[in-house]
């Protein structure tokens, strides 16, 4: 693939991907990566406070320093079978479009750059699966990062966390 092809995969604020750095997480045995600028902090789990009728992927929330913030759990939300809660587990802060929201993963590992050669896009997978929230693979020597699109996931209409962001 050319570097024109690859560097035509964009963030949702509209910047290439490639160059920019992108924060490893897990989820079961996938590895996935957003925007590290979408980042505002990365916590050890703790005891949410359960809202009655939210859904199912929205574990409830937290006190952070005096603001309420909903906790999204990833692995429910992609159906990634029974979350398992251990000293592994961590709540990603994220800052998008000025509201702030928790996402649980697994684990954590590493912050990465992203050459435009190390990016390929997302494959076509018809209507089986929605890679509505997928911007891209990133490769890095035998290890392989699925690219989220975390501002499109989050202000998704299912999430209902933040309202749409301005195209």
């Amino acid at each position: 693939m050319s570097e024109q092809q690859t560097s035509g995969l964009k963030l949702a604020d509209g910047k290439d991907i490639a160059g920019h750095e992108f924060l490893a997480f897990t989820l079961g045995s996938e590895e996935y990566g957003i925007d590290i600028l979408k980042v505002q902090e990365i916590r050890g789990y703790e005891a949410v406070t359960r809202i009655a009728n939210a859904p199912e992927f929205i574990k409830g929330v937290i006190n952070l320093r005096g603001i309420i913030i909903p906790v999204v759990d990833m692995r429910i939300k992609f159906n990634l079978g029974t979350p398992v809660y251990d000293q592994f587990t961590v709540v990603i802060i994220l800052n998008i479009g000025g509201r702030i929201v928790g996402m649980v993963v697994d684990s954590v590992s590493d912050v990465t750059t992203l050459t435009p050669d190390q990016v390929k896009p997302a494959p076509e997978m018809g209507n089986a699966f929605s890679t509505d929230y997928m911007i891209g693979l990133g490769t890095i020597d035998a290890r392989m990062l699925i690219l989220v699109d975390i501002d499109k996931l989050m202000s998704s209409g299912e999430m209902g966390l933040i309202d749409k962001l301005a195209a």
